[in-house]
């Protein structure tokens, strides 16, 4: 460049897949790999090579020779679901794979006589949602045993503690986060079901605990109206009480359990409702049905502070886990299957339906809202019938066509999602995307989205927002600098989100006073 001059910035040239992730962002070009290091510092050594990412949960063989891992060495669009457990030799670097399933298999854990390997794997049968069950791979024979078969459940996590004929593994059952023993022979026995959620915004089923050499446990413990505790199963007492001081200056809203059924289908819906701190059974109340994202999630019965906002602010919030929802079953999340948004909505509407039966809503005060996967099923709501007030559709996916070439989850959203490409089958992915429905919408609708979002990018929005100003509908659009698609990842945005969500809804209905008083 001539001396002196101030170039642009250099080009940026990408030819690898993935090339962008929610949250990191657009990333480096390289592999992750496998060192080690010495314990009181020293110079990191690579043991792994290659161009494959290898990593997760790394597990030590209680002989320090090998250490346990999982890693995709097949091809990341043709293969994004799947992995493998590994083994690298501590010494030598070589490499020795451990399984060869038809799906991901993650999280080893080493038993402490170091003869065999618990992990959580998955058969892929190229459905939307697979259950995860807890293998037990035989390190003499390298065979592989299914432990939970029966188990119609997904086991998110699996760790030994000082036996190797029991682990102790966590799973969610009906919205409630659940930690058991397992035996080798497969024998589950529940622990407890009352791990509290660390979800910073929304009731989800979260929680985590950890294992003592000698057994005792430690868990996050939660009710549905305090924040999660640190705890150790057996003891009454908590170990903390982060929060006495701020809870003895407040009220939270009770949250009791619903279940109806649907409409559609021979299903039993199960929901919570949260009712506001100063609750009258004697008024009705403005009603917000609140949809969880995913939509393989669960929501349940969790401290949630942006719930417990609304409540304060006066409103019942009905939260659910329609179908589609884990933590009922194989066959309960994949109804939905090649079919989403489908009959979730009749779960959804039928809850609606049995909250306003209670006698306690006012039904000129109806209002919804979601994230992700509940932001879809809320901008499918608002095309589908004009029973809401005003809607506030949170980081949605609006196009199906749009969405599956721009989200950073592409490969698998076009293989597990959909049976053909966008291009080979454009009309199933239009029948899906909320804005084949736009033209029906008539309810006031506000769009919140993280500027940084690549799960379900800015353009799904925008998209959304110029169609219903086109429409001359009353909309607005938030967006939420900095943010991808977590957009509560900081306390302020939390506050942001749920002060223009309840601006949003207090502007309508416009009653007929008002209309009078602006003549």
């Amino acid at each position: 460049k001539p001396k002196g001059a101030e170039w642009a910035e250099p080009v940026k040239v990408i030819d690898t897949y993935p090339y962008r992730r929610d949250g990191p962002g657009y990333l480096d070009v390289g592999f992750t790999h496998v060192f080690v290091i010495p314990a009181d510092g020293g110079t990191p050594r690579q043991l792994t090579s290659g161009d494959h990412n290898h990593g997760g949960t790394l597990s030590w063989s209680p002989d320090s020779t090998s250490i346990a891992f999982s890693a995709n060495r097949g091809d990341l669009i043709e293969d994004p679901y799947e992995s493998d457990i590994w083994l690298v030799d501590v010494a030598s670097g070589e490499l020795t794979q451990l399984t060869d399933n038809d799906g991901p298999a993650t999280s080893p854990q080493f038993a402490p006589d170091g003869r065999s390997i618990a992990y959580l794997g998955v058969v892929d049968q190229g459905m939307g949602y697979h259950n995860s069950h807890v293998y037990r791979f035989d390190v003499a024979s390298g065979e592989s045993t299914n432990l939970t078969p029966d188990l119609d459940r997904s086991v998110s996590e699996v760790r030994f503690a000082n036996a190797s004929n029991r682990m102790y593994i966590r799973y969610d059952d009906r919205g409630k986060r659940k930690v058991a023993t397992l035996t080798t022979g497969g024998r589950i026995q529940d622990l407890t079901d009352d791990l509290g959620s660390a979800s910073f915004g929304r009731p989800y089923a979260t929680g985590a605990f950890s294992v003592a050499g000698d057994g005792t446990i430690a868990y996050t413990r939660g009710l549905a109206t305090r924040p999660a505790e640190l705890a150790v199963l057996g003891r009454d007492r908590n170990l903390t009480a982060l929060n006495d001081d701020l809870f003895a200056k407040r009220t939270t809203g009770s949250v009791e359990e619903v279940t109806w059924q649907s409409s559609v289908g021979d299903y039993e819906v199960q929901g919570w409702l949260v009712k506001p701190p100063d609750f009258d059974p004697d008024k009705t109340y403005p009603l917000i049905l609140e949809i969880h994202g995913g939509p393989y999630a669960a929501y349940g019965p969790h401290f949630s502070p942006e719930v417990q906002l609304f409540a304060a602010a006066g409103y019942l919030v009905l939260y659910t886990n329609p179908r589609g929802s884990t933590s009922y079953g194989f066959d309960f999340a994949n109804e939905i299957h090649l079919n989403y948004p489908g009959q979730d909505y009749d779960d959804l509407m039928s809850g609606v339906d049995a909250v306003i039966d209670m006698g306690i809503v006012d039904e000129e005060r109806l209002y919804v809202t979601g994230g992700s996967g509940g932001g879809v099923l809320s901008a499918w709501i608002v095309g589908k019938n004009d029973r809401f007030a005003a809607a506030v559709v949170q980081k949605p996916v609006i196009n199906w066509m749009s969405l599956a070439l721009t989200t950073d989850a592409a490969a698998f959203f076009v293989k597990y999602w959909f049976d053909e490409m966008p291009w080979d089958d454009h009309e199933a992915y239009w029948r899906r995307s909320p804005l084949s429905l736009v033209g029906n919408v008539t309810t006031p609708t506000m769009l919140i989205t993280g500027e940084n979002d690549f799960r379900t990018p800015m353009p799904e929005s925008e998209q959304y927002y110029q169609a219903l100003k086109l429409r001359g509908i009353d909309t607005a659009l938030v967006r939420v600098p900095e943010r991808s698609h977590t957009i509560v990842a900081r306390p302020s945005h939390l506050i942001a989100k749920a002060d223009n969500i309840l601006a949003w809804f207090e502007k309508y209905p416009t009653s007929e006073e008002d209309d009078d008083n602006d003549e």
